[in-house]
Formats: C-alpha cells, sequence, structure tokens
C-alpha cells in the first residue's frame, strides 16, 4: 500500500470523506509537508496547483495506506482535470514518508497567488461539496474525463441550489414534516441532470398523499436581459436555434429571445447579464432594471431566471448582427426594432419565449418613467 499527500481542497477533510466514501475516523490521516514545492491558486479558477519552489514547503496532509477503491476514487474525481499521481517523498512529525502526489499535467493550469484553504472554505467549500455529492454518484458509471467535462455545470447547479436555500421558506409549511422522500435519484448524465424522485406530500386536507414518482431537469439559474435604448424607444432582440423546439416537433425552431445565460458558480445575476449582452449581442449596458425572479416552468423545469431589463445606447446598431460564442456553438443573430413592433408582436402573440414575453409586459408598464428618467 502507497501513501497519498493532499495540498488543495481535499484538506478540507469533509471533502476527502465524500470523495473516498469513509468517515475521517476510519482514515490514518496526519499533517505533512512537501518540500522545496509551493501551492498557488490556478488563475481564474477556485482550487490550486502545486508548483517546485526551492526552499518553499507545501503544507498538506499525509493519507497512510488507502485502499484500493479509495485510490480509484481519488483518480475518478481528480484525474479528468489533468491531475496525475506522481512519487515524492513528504516530511511528518515522525520523519520522512513516501506518498504519491497529484501533479498538474505540464502547461495545463497558470498558477497565480499563493493558495489560502481557509479562504478557499470561507467562498467554496459549501458548493464543492454539493457539486461533489453529484460527481461521486456517478463513479463508476462514467469515466474520469466524462466527469470533468460535465464538472462545470455541476458545480452551477450546486450554486444554484445553495441559493435556492438561501431564499424565504414557505411560513404555512414545514417541508420536514410535509415531504416525505422515499427515493431519490439522478437518472441522466450530461449538460444537465436529470433528477427522479419518489415521494409523498402532504395534502391541503391535511393527509399524507400517495407516494408519487416526479422527474425533473435540473438547469441551475440564469440571467436574462432584455437590451432597451429608451432614448431611441428601441429594443434588441436575438434570434438562435433551439434544440428543444425541434425535437418537442415545432417547425420553427428559430426563436426570438431576450439575451440569457447560465450564470456561473461566483458570479451575480447582474454580472452574467452585463457579460451576455457583450458576448451575445456585443452590447455594453450601462444600468439594469430588476424585472422579475421566478420559475418559468414549475412542473418539470429545476432553473430559475432573474429577468432585467438593460438600460443602453443602441444608436448606429442595425440588424442582422452576428454574434456569440463559436466554441459554445452559438449562432446569433441581433435585430433592433421599435419598442412599439415588440408591442404588436406581443398583442399579435409572435413571441414564443416565455421570459421575453414577460420583460415585454413589464416594459409596457415602465417604459414611458425609464424614457422620462433619460430626458
Amino acid at each position: 500500500m502507497t501513501n497519498l499527500f493532499f495540498y488543495g481542497t481535499l484538506c478540507h477533510v469533509p471533502l476527502l470523506e465524500l470523495v473516498l466514501g469513509r468517515p475521517a475516523d476510519t482514515l490514518d490521516l496526519t499533517p505533512a509537508e512537501l518540500p522545496d514545492h509551493a501551492v498557488h491558486w490556478v488563475a481564474g479558477q477556485a482550487f490550486p496547483v502545486i508548483v517546485p519552489r526551492p526552499g518553499a514547503r507545501a503544507q498538506g496532509l499525509l493519507l497512510r495506506a488507502p485502499d484500493a477503491e479509495g485510490i480509484e476514487r481519488l483518480e475518478f474525481y481528480e484525474g479528468g482535470f489533468d491531475y496525475d499521481l506522481r512519487r515524492e517523498t513528504v516530511e511528518t512529525a515522525d520523519g520522512p514518508a513516501p506518498a504519491r502526489v497529484f501533479f498538474p499535467q505540464p502547461g495545463r493550469w497558470r498558477a497565480d497567488g499563493p493558495w489560502s484553504l481557509p479562504d478557499w472554505e470561507r467562498d467554496w467549500a459549501t458548493l464543492t461539496l454539493r457539486a461533489a455529492n453529484e460527481a461521486m454518484g456517478w463513479f463508476g458509471r462514467v469515466t474520469p474525463a466524462e466527469l470533468a467535462q460535465r464538472f462545470p455545470p455541476m458545480r452551477a447547479r450546486a450554486g444554484s441550489w445553495l441559493d435556492a436555500q438561501a431564499r424565504p421558506a414557505d411560513p404555512t409549511r414545514d417541508l420536514d414534516r410535509d415531504i416525505v422522500v422515499h427515493d431519490r435519484r439522478r437518472v441522466h448524465f450530461g449538460f444537465f441532470s436529470v433528477e427522479e424522485v419518489d415521494l409523498q406530500v402532504r395534502q391541503h386536507d391535511g393527509s399524507m398523499g400517495p407516494v408519487m414518482n416526479r422527474e425533473a431537469l435540473m438547469v441551475g439559474q440564469a440571467a436574462v436581459v432584455l437590451p432597451y435604448d429608451p432614448v431611441r424607444d428601441e429594443v434588441l432582440v436575438i434570434e438562435q436555434f433551439r434544440t428543444p423546439l425541434y425535437l418537442a416537433g415545432d417547425r420553427a425552431p428559430w426563436v426570438r429571445e431576450a439575451v440569457a445565460g447560465l450564470i456561473d458558480p461566483g458570479e451575480t445575476p447582474e454580472t452574467t447579464a452585463i457579460r451576455e449582452a457583450r458576448e451575445e449581442a456585443g452590447l455594453e449596458i450601462a444600468a439594469l432594471e430588476p424585472v422579475a425572479q421566478l420559475w418559468p416552468s414549475t412542473g418539470s423545469l429545476g432553473e430559475y431566471l432573474h429577468l432585467f431589463v438593460g438600460l443602453t445606447d443602441l444608436s448606429g446598431l442595425g440588424s442582422g448582427r452576428q454574434g456569440g460564442l463559436a466554441e459554445e456553438g452559438e449562432d446569433i443573430r441581433s435585430d433592433v426594432m421599435p419598442l412599439a413592433r415588440l408591442f404588436e408582436m406581443l398583442d399579435a402573440q409572435e413571441l414564443r419565449d416565455m421570459p421575453l414575453t414577460t420583460i415585454t409586459l413589464w416594459l409596457a408598464r415602465h417604459h414611458e418613467r425609464l424614457r422620462a428618467e433619460a430626458r
């Protein structure tokens, strides 16, 4: 049996327990240092990288003699992120000890400032534990490379779940008393997740209902912004192909929408709205007007939307401009039109996207105020 040395997020014992599938009191853990190495944040990421540094000492934990399954679980969690195990010698209070260490493949990650485990625990531990719980549920079912590809949306869903938990509870309901979950499982591994649950829910007459089987498509949360020029009284609407419409049999799967994008972990809805307007439409948003925060399809979809009107200057912009990120497969056309034309489309039931329809209804109530404030 070999030893393993951890220097980053796996020094957070609850995460190590989750990844190994064993409680800490069954593990032989001790503090250790790796000489002539330093731990740094990865630039733009929420995890660290270890780099050679003469005279430095990388602080961490030594796990003595992990079992074969534990090593397999660790390689599943770390392996797809281009980290390889390398043999080193670490120092402990009992003297030197051989250990294997996860090192990044050369050139894969760029080191930033010095790593701080307490800072990571404050800002990222809870989200990472939630995402890791979903990730390790796929151990033995997908490859480490497949897991790494899907880990970013797992983190986004974890962030969305934490935000949902922070919103006010229903004061008339007790979830622990009124909902009984018999089984809960994830049945699809992809960019989105499908969760299936067998549960009972307390009825309006006070009795517990029968066991029901339900499914939900779990997405995360997104920001949606409709660019509006209050001086010119114009809006910018985008059009793009939407696969779900095509799969559902709609013969017009190119849809007019507002600008939208999933919220990345660590982003605010406002930051996402501004970023997406820049990426999809090439626009700089001067100010955001909050419209609504809502679940667009409560019977099937686990996605939470933050809707905005984005105040901007649309002068000089015409219709037919192309936008979107090629690396994300986006092919987006933007059209600038008078707000009155958007209202006509609403009345003629030509708008088929719920967020755009909702924002248009809000603008019908508020555009005169926005125009007056812009004068």
